[in-house]
């Protein structure tokens, strides 16, 4: 999202061609997610022939401050972003409206015209932005409860050394909270974090007194040479990590050093675990946590292999089982075939062997006194009656 240099920028294109200059037209979006507390046309009707005395920023939020109040507050969100026609305004690379749309873009939240005929417009292609009418900015949320600004009001190295020392907090959340530093967002962290060699895990009072020294420097010099450029992202050192922090996991390398992601402070982090390592007791814990996920891993591993083999060996047992008892009533079949055939031929019937069952045995008996009772004498009774 903007951070501190992209609302900067706009501030200062702002402060460069619109001061002094009287409102003569204004219209706000029917948006109630942006436009916030304020219908679009009591918004225009509060801003036309005003008189525009100065661009005012803390952390991320801008507003203008007119010959009288109430003012308009802009809070730029993921993707907000001012244009003024005709002239160069950095914009945050996600925010960017095409110079082909149409003018104001369909993104637009807020148009003003000035009495020279200039026109600037606020954008907010995502409507994370809002946008308020106030009477005093500064004394009301979420401008009252910011922390000191990181650009404006940044902390002495001294003091802010002595405040790391008393945070138990992971050092790339704490840059994050706005209360406590406003102005740097995901970018600036994790920038800061890798050119002072932080881990952005580290925990802030673990630091030692040189790596604070480092990271107030490393903020400064981040934040200044981005305003240098106008906030162009284009124009950015190209060994900062920026360049690279939204590449895939893999293919994403700084001077030839390989970036990895990490969740820190609620957000994805990149950073360089060559040169970023966490120090102290917290990379002891890290070890022993990793230890303990890869024994937990193989044991896992180990029941899941041992229940396979349980299984198959299951299996084994009862797969002969099952042959044996296909084979048993193959055999059946077989020799009840070969007693049919007897039967049919007029043979004796032969005895029961191993296997037969009493009711196969009961029908061959069955059929030798049918034939019997027909008349049909048995082989043996045949021979009798010739002698």
């Amino acid at each position: 999202m903007p951070e501190l240099p992209e609302v900067e920028a706009a501030r200062r294109a702002i402060e460069e061609h619109c001061l002094g200059k009287k409102i003569t037209r204004c219209s706000a979006a029917e948006d109630p997610k942006v436009i916030d507390g304020v219908s679009p046309s009591d918004f225009e009707s509060s801003l036309v022939g005003k008189t525009i005395l100065a661009a005012l920023r803390k952390g991320k939020n801008l507003w203008l401050r007119l010959d009288s109040p109430p003012f308009p507050t802009f809070q730029f969100g993921m993707t907000g972003a001012i244009y003024i026609k005709g002239v160069a305004v950095t914009k945050y690379k996600r925010s960017a409206v095409s110079s082909t749309d149409e003018w104001p873009s369909k993104y637009s939240k807020v148009f003003i015209e000035l009495d020279d005929g200039l026109e600037l417009s606020f954008t907010d292609k995502r409507r994370f932005a809002k946008v308020r009418l106030l009477e005093d900015p500064e004394s009301v949320p979420p401008i009252s409860e910011l922390g000191p600004d990181a650009l404006n009001e940044l902390m002495q190295v001294n003091e802010f050394v002595d405040s790391l020392s008393k945070k138990k907090i992971a050092i790339k959340a704490l840059l994050l909270d706005q209360s406590y530093i406003s102005g740097i967002g995901n970018w600036i962290a994790d920038e800061v974090l890798y050119q002072a060699r932080i881990h952005p895990l580290q925990i802030a009072s673990s630091l030692s007194r040189e790596s604070c020294e480092s990271l107030h420097r490393c903020m400064e010099e981040v934040i200044e040479k981005a305003l240098e450029v106008g906030a162009d992202s284009n124009q950015f050192p190209e060994n900062w990590i920026f360049h690279s922090r939204e590449k895939k996991p893999g293919k994403a390398f700084v001077d030839g050093k390989k970036i990895d992601f990490i969740t820190a402070g609620g957000r994805t982090s990149a950073y360089v675990p060559e040169l970023q390592k966490l120090k102290g007791n917290q990379s002891e814990k890290v070890r022993q946590s990793k230890s303990r996920k890869v024994m937990s891993d193989k044991n896992s591993h180990d029941q899941e292999e041992s229940e396979s083999s349980d299984r198959e060996e299951e299996e084994s047992k009862e797969a002969p089982k099952s042959k044996k008892s296909e084979n048993a009533t193959g055999g059946t079949k077989k020799r009840q075939k070969k007693l049919n055939d007897a039967d049919d031929n007029g043979d004796k019937p032969q005895k029961p062997t191993k296997g037969r069952t009493k009711k196969q045995a009961n029908m061959a008996k069955n059929s030798s006194n049918k034939r019997t009772k027909s008349g049909q004498a048995s082989p043996p009774q045949k021979r009798k009656a010739r002698k």
